[in-house]
């Protein structure tokens, strides 16, 4: 027996707004065949979906892990381990009292494993502006606004420590 009529039923719970549901779906399916690596792969992006970070990377690892040369599943565990430090920095940014120098850290690596990180930028650029370091700011939250020109949050950051720098 294989994992595909589990690999349905996930689908659907997907497709009904159940990702609980898929997520049993997708262990079910795993149970059956424990070295499909799509399987580990579909299962890690609706645990990303769904919050469940630690468990996401768990599942794209072992992708990964089964099939080494996969350069969507490699990508996909990037991502995740941006997501992943971009938490760690935001706490860090809390609980920091040195102007955010580990969250500095953590935000450029990951923005390194994740160029296309919009969230990390503007944490980033919030981080500069902490330290009042507005052209900085700037720069990183322009480098979010040309990635995603509509993106309202950048832009206003951008205005915002544009005039700072002029003050």
């Amino acid at each position: 027996m294989n994992g595909e009529t589990q690999i349905q039923k996930a689908y659907e719970s997907i497709l009904g707004h159940d990702f609980e549901k898929a997520i049993e779906w997708f262990e079910k399916a795993i149970a059956e065949e424990p070295n499909n690596a799509a399987y580990h792969y579909k299962l890690s992006i609706t645990f990303a979906r769904s919050n469940k970070l630690f468990k996401a990377i768990e599942h794209a690892s072992r992708a990964l892990e089964l099939v080494k040369d996969n350069e969507v599943y490699r990508y996909h565990l990037q991502v995740l381990h941006a997501r992943e430090l971009v938490e760690q920095a935001q706490k860090q940014l809390s609980a920091e009292s040195e102007h955010g120098e580990r969250a500095i850290f953590l935000l450029k690596e990951a923005i390194t494993l994740d160029p296309l990180a919009i969230e990390a930028y503007l944490i980033l650029g919030e981080a500069f502006a902490l330290r009042k370091d507005y052209g900085r700011a700037y720069q990183t939250v322009m480098e979010a606004v040309r990635l995603e020109p509509h993106h309202e949050i950048a832009k206003k950051h951008a205005a915002l420590y544009q005039q700072k720098m002029k003050l």
